[in-house]
């Protein structure tokens, strides 16, 4: 059977309903202004006539697509498909698509900024890789207004919602110290990310400002995956059995997770009688019973709605505001990783 090529238009389900083509419109449009009986009729109308809008013909005319990008980085991390999912349902509650792009872990984040620039978007959100201040130009240029998720760029004035990752990394500190620990260990994840920088210099200050010495605080190369954290904490933990930590962070859950299992059944080590363990970000299989890990919880409905408000997505006409910067505090969640905490310190 050949394919149909006439479809109904919008003009056509308005002579059927007997309403205006401008109340066809409002009745397909979240949050307009239109009585029930108007809705209902036009409704009816569009599916007598197989009626769908076509959001590519209204864009051409209003010169808004009602597409927002997401540029994501590794989604072997769960973090990043959670937050996939926040971003999603918040933008379709509010009559809006997500259009994404992923990168490899080493992919560069101009290059994906460029793909998304051929389609008519109405803002860029980037939770990957840095991109260059030039490329966060070209999209302002166009009236296109870009924020990076949990990320900043050095030196420059693109936007940015983040999690406090250097606070959050100075609340696992106080909680290994108010447990007792002396020798400390951390997993570090992408070497150029801010992600990963911020809460490893977070937890070294508030370490060094408890006395303890840079010279008991080892860092290690982890990439921000399960297998680096699993073969970081194999490594060390194998070479130095005997001066091992007595407190492990690493700066991501997924890391974390890792590293319990290669140091749990590779090398016998009890967790938290023999070593303390937390991660960062909250992710929900850190929660299960085989982990329980301790770690911050990243706010991420709430760096969702700070994104969305940064982009004044609803506000097209007005010049796109430069160099807003909102750090949020993440919640420390305390489990069996470590010890029980004195009681001012549990979640």
């Amino acid at each position: 059977m050949a394919r149909t090529t006439s479809r109904a238009t919008s003009f056509d389900v308005a002579a059927l309903a007997g309403v205006s083509q401008s109340a066809v419109s409002r009745a397909f449009t979240p949050g307009a202004s239109i009585a029930d009986d108007t809705r209902h009729k036009v409704l009816e109308a569009a599916a007598k006539l197989s009626y769908v809008p076509n959001s590519i013909a209204s864009s051409l005319t209003t010169k808004r697509s009602n597409i927002v990008a997401l540029i994501l980085g590794d989604m072997s991390n769960p973090f990043y498909v959670h937050v996939l999912h926040a971003f999603s349902n918040r933008l379709q509650e509010e009559g809006r698509q997500v259009l994404i792009f992923t990168l490899d872990r080493n992919a560069d984040s101009d290059a994906a900024i460029l793909q998304v620039l051929k389609y008519q978007v109405d803002g860029v959100i980037l939770t990957a890789a840095q991109a260059s201040t030039r490329m966060t130009d070209i999209c302002h240029e166009r009236g296109i207004p870009i924020v990076l998720f949990n990320r900043y760029i050095p030196g420059s004035d693109a936007s940015c919602v983040r999690c406090d990752n250097a606070g959050g990394g100075r609340q696992i500190a106080e909680a290994f110290l108010a447990a007792g620990a002396q020798k400390f260990a951390v997993i570090a994840g992408d070497p150029k990310g801010t992600t990963s920088q911020d809460r490893v210099r977070g937890f070294i200050e508030r370490m060094l400002e408890s006395g303890a010495r840079r010279s008991d605080i080892a860092v290690l190369e982890g990439r921000s995956s399960y297998d680096g954290g699993y073969a970081a904490a194999l490594k060390h933990f194998s070479a130095n059995t005997q001066s091992r930590p007595d407190a492990l962070f690493c700066v991501n859950d997924i890391m974390a997770m890792g590293a319990m299992d290669a140091l749990r059944f590779k090398l016998g080590v009890k967790i938290p009688q023999d070593l303390m363990l937390a991660g960062f970000d909250d992710i929900p299989e850190g929660r299960r019973a085989p982990y329980q890990l301790t770690t911050v919880r990243q706010p991420v409905d709430l760096m969702v709605e700070e994104t969305l408000s940064v982009l004044n997505l609803d506000q097209p006409s007005q010049t796109i505001e430069r160099g807003i910067d909102r750090p949020i505090k993440g919640k420390l969640i305390w489990r069996s990783t470590i010890p029980v905490p004195v009681s001012n310190f549990r979640a």
